[in-house]
């Protein structure tokens, strides 16, 4: 019979800031295929970026977790925002982790369309981000303080499946799938420093941000913004969300242009994310059976008794080399077909070129011979703490929790790049389904992906325990 209830914590010094980094009304904001607009008429929410320095008690420097409300960017632009932050605070570009929200209410965000309408206002926005990314660093690195790190977990019904099959016209789209399997996992944290002050809390759900389509001319940060609005307003402290693995889930409703649908999604998360931080014990306690009273029942009463929490620390950077699918289409190829929608004036044809733009970008970026794909793991006390580049369908965070039940497992995707695109699973490759159709790697990679991803955590778990930790 279980008679103590241990709650997944962390020791070590944490820092916490917060700026703003909404984009000029007029910079290109046109990310849909279907939008009919190029530049941004106006503002939702406010677009924001948020640093958590985290650091052991000695040895390691830390690690810097900055979540920054966009959709995607350039290699060369999440390598020019490590390098600047690492910089400004004394770390490794290693160890700067830039990890995206997703919203598809920022626009895309790149210098190589600096030539079409609002995008000559993306560089200089870019390199003013740049610099404010750099200040709240040091002001996070500046705001360390002894800290316990408590982790739980709640529930929540936004995200579901997003492949559906439509009878009618015989294909998958992307889109509400009811029957789908999705999983509602919220893993969530507080960060309480030692004079009982909350720094901060952390909110890890994997959902697509796409309640705001085509039909958006509004800059936003799509339904994150009341997520953090609500955290907050009850917590006093900023709340840093990370996007967890979330290549085949979307929110139910979805694709639309009204911003208050964006607003009722973050809700529904933060209220679901507030419920599960309310129910965390106390910061260095565990939950003990504490014996029987007779009253008008025999009553079995429980006490939170002091318990210290894990100060583990250990970094580590997996590499997969993931083979490419044979059927990849060739540069060539998209260039000619670029051409041939490009010469067209539609609708369809405006957003077929925009697909065949994305994927010179995707084939651009592919390493020779094999895609070199880098994860960077943490163990902080009893969490692990995976970043990963790309889209990576749920399977891969389902299975790393499922292997390491007595770790909270933090799970942030589309960090440090967001190629190779999606990671879909297997059994998803040949229907014609979206994710499948733009992914650059071999069905099997996700697989491959998260056995290695897992043999490396039980390596490091394994190296923990022989050292003499409490692992």
């Amino acid at each position: 019979m279980t008679t103590v209830v241990e709650t997944p914590q962390a020791r070590c010094r944490a820092g916490f800031a917060r700026a703003d980094i909404t984009p000029p009304v007029g910079i290109y904001h046109r990310m849909w295929g279907a939008a009919e607009h190029d530049r941004a008429t106006g503002v939702h929410r406010p677009l924001t970026a948020t640093a958590l320095y985290l650091a052991p008690f000695e040895g390691a420097a830390g690690v810097l977790v900055l979540g920054l409300d966009h959709c995607l960017f350039d290699r060369d632009e999440f390598e020019r925002i490590r390098e600047r932050v690492a910089r400004e605070v004394g770390l490794k570009p290693s160890d700067i982790q830039v990890s995206m929200s997703h919203t598809h209410g920022s626009a895309w965000m790149s210098r190589t369309r600096a030539h079409l309408p609002g995008g000559d206002m993306i560089g200089p926005y870019l390199d003013g981000m740049i610099e404010t990314c750099a200040r709240i660093a040091r002001e996070a690195a500046s705001g360390l303080r002894s800290a316990t790190v408590v982790y739980g977990t709640a529930r929540c019904a936004l995200a579901r499946h997003r492949d559906f099959w439509d009878s009618v016209s015989k294909q998958f789209v992307c889109g509400f799938n009811p029957e789908g399997p999705a999983d509602d996992a919220v893993l969530l944290a507080k960060v309480t420093a030692d004079d009982g002050a909350v720094l901060g809390t952390i909110v890890n759900y994997a959902c697509h941000p796409t309640t705001l389509a085509w039909q958006n001319t509004l800059i936003s940060p799509d339904y994150v913004g009341a997520m953090q609005e609500v955290v907050e307003k009850e917590t006093g402290a900023p709340c840093l969300f990370l996007q967890g693995a979330s290549g085949d889930l979307g929110p139910v409703e979805g694709f639309v242009g009204d911003p208050a649908t964006a607003d009722k999604n973050g809700r529904q998360l933060g209220f679901a994310a507030l419920s599960g931080l309310e129910a965390l014990p106390p910061p260095g306690t565990r939950f003990e059976y504490a014996g029987p009273v007779v009253s008008g029942a025999i009553l079995g009463t429980w006490k939170h008794e002091p318990s210290p929490a894990d100060s583990t620390w250990h970094q580590h950077e997996c590499t997969v080399n993931l083979q490419y699918r044979l059927d990849l289409p060739t540069v060539e190829q998209t260039r000619a077909d670029l051409a041939k929608w490009e010469a067209e004036d539609s609708a369809d044809s405006r957003a077929k070129a925009e697909q065949m733009t994305r994927q010179l970008t995707r084939l651009a970026a592919l390493h020779p011979g094999a895609y070199q794909f880098r994860v960077q793991i943490l163990r902080l006390g009893r969490s692990l703490w995976v970043f990963a580049p790309g889209e990576l369908y749920q399977e891969f965070q389902i299975e790393l929790r499922k292997r390491f039940p007595r770790f909270a497992v933090v799970v942030a995707t589309i960090t440090n790049d967001w190629q190779p695109g999606y990671l879909p699973s297997a059994s998803s490759y040949g229907y014609g389904i979206y994710q499948d159709v733009i992914a650059a790697v071999a069905p099997g990679s996700l697989e491959v992906l998260i056995e290695c991803v897992g043999r490396d955590v039980e390596r490091l778990i394994a190296k923990d325990e022989t050292a003499g930790s409490d692992a």
